[in-house]
């Protein structure tokens, strides 16, 4: 188990949080997990949630890391629109993948060469046997997930690998980072301090690698 940056192409410009720029009524509508999340107006979501090759750009080193290859199977774990898998198969034609989401707006809409292979399932119980993939990644969804939800998702993300997975959790170091995460994130429900996450894999029994989604590694100030 180890804190890990697989790079991920985050903007590099400053997030300025203006005061009341999320409001509950925001949270509320992003939390419909539909057309507006994902391609309403930005202050309820993502603004336009569009394939723009950006896991392509990393790939080369997720699959050197990781060890894949064409005979390798992959589960990405909050899949959204597979925008992953579609670029790691792009540059792994044959590999075997799967997707779940716990909602079923970003499916309907995935992208066509891999929506077949997208599951509709609650986090907190995948439909796989034991050690089926032999990498499981889980970019910014278990941490929407209640306390409760992210003891049994991480312990699902632990049981379906063969030991490889990535995950990204919400995290804060200080109480200043807190709370501008905190003001920030629209669907951020389990978001703890990055010693509580290490209690918290003891828990699990989860021993993937980890990155903590946090104001620093956002970029967020205040305005």
């Amino acid at each position: 188990m180890r804190e890990f940056d697989i790079k991920y192409p985050h903007s590099k410009v400053k997030r300025v949080l203006k005061e009341g720029s999320r409001s509950i009524k925001n949270k509320i509508i992003a939390w419909g997990l539909g057309e507006e999340y994902y391609d309403g107006q930005r202050e309820n979501g993502y603004g336009g949630f569009r394939y723009d090759g950006r896991w392509a750009t990393i790939m080369p080193g997720i699959i050197k890391e990781y060890k894949l290859n064409h005979n390798s199977a992959v589960l990405d774990f909050g899949c959204k629109k597979g925008f992953f898998l579609h670029d790691l198969k792009q540059a792994l034609p044959g590999i075997k993948v799967k997707g779940v989401e716990n909602h079923p707006y970003p499916i309907e809409k995935a992208m066509e060469d891999v929506k077949k292979d997208l599951i509709l399932c609650p986090y907190e119980k995948l439909p796989f046997k034991d050690n089926s993939f032999d990498f499981v990644m889980a970019f910014a969804s278990v941490y929407m997930l209640n306390f409760s939800g992210v003891l049994s998702a991480l312990h699902e993300i632990q049981r379906v690998s063969k030991g490889a997975s990535y995950v990204t959790l919400g995290a804060y170091r200080t109480k200043e980072e807190k709370e501008l995460f905190l003001d920030w994130t629209l669907l951020g429900t389990t978001v703890l301090h990055v010693d509580e996450w290490l209690e918290v894999f003891k828990e699990t029994g989860y021993t993937g690698d980890y990155f903590f989604s946090s104001a620093k590694s956002l970029h967020l100030v205040r305005g």
